[in-house]
């Protein structure tokens, strides 16, 4: 674990709760959405109505409000999304950050001190709808997080080099018609370099790129503590 892990992992000793406080960390649930999930079998995940009716039936049979997962799980969600299944590239499927299903509306948190770098509505089927990107230092390092599936107005008022302290409120989960087409949930990333991009970042990414990406989009949970 290098110096930037090893300070994420020393923030805080307690799971640090990304969503609405007033939701006992102990209802956040471990979801599998990848595709050796057997119950998935003659499941079409990718309609949203579907794919949340699978999690109401796992958030009921655990006693849940959350449904959390997918660091680097290999998900057959995004087969009907052109952006991710182009034949004139490889098939992009494995998932890089944490998802947090839950309600649309419920509050989202920041989980430490930041800025925002940048902000955007990413609109096409497939990404993120409105996304909140900030910055953050840790000692000697810098490293941004990604906010995507965001409701619109989680964008009001936004500007470059707003300050967010740990636990302020970044923004609420939008509905489907809002984040392109998924259920209700928080994309949440880290980021090591944004390679230069504004308001959004790859989610996912190929198997051949994997090396990649498992280096630069830590594992969000060294943060935030949730297993």
């Amino acid at each position: 674990m290098n110096r930037l892990l090893n300070d994420l992992h020393s923030i805080s000793k307690n799971a640090i709760p990304i969503l609405d406080t007033i939701i006992p960390i102990h209802t956040y649930v471990p979801l599998d959405l990848s595709k050796d999930n057997g119950e998935l079998i003659g499941i079409n995940i990718t309609d949203f109505s579907i794919c949340q009716n699978y999690i109401d039936t796992v958030l009921k049979r655990k006693q849940g409000i959350v449904a959390y997962g997918g660091y680097l799980e290999e998900r057959n969600l995004y087969n009907d999304t052109e952006s991710f299944t182009a034949t004139s590239s490889p098939i992009r499927n494995i998932h890089l950050g944490i998802d947090f299903w839950c309600a649309a509306g419920t509050i989202v948190n920041v989980p430490l001190n930041g800025t925002v770098h940048s902000f955007d509505y990413n609109n096409v089927v497939g990404d993120y709808g409105p996304t909140i990107i900030l910055k953050h230092v840790l000692g000697t390092h810098t490293f941004y997080t990604l906010y995507g599936h965001l409701s619109l107005d989680s964008l009001d008022g936004l500007f470059v080099g707003k300050e967010f302290k740990a636990g302020e409120i970044v923004g609420r989960l939008g509905t489907p018609d809002i984040n392109v087409n998924y259920a209700p949930h928080l994309h949440f990333q880290m980021i090591r370099n944004l390679e230069g991009n504004q308001g959004d970042y790859p989610g996912v990414c190929a198997k051949a790129q994997l090396p990649f990406y498992r280096k630069n989009c830590p594992d969000p949970n060294l943060l935030l503590k949730l297993d």
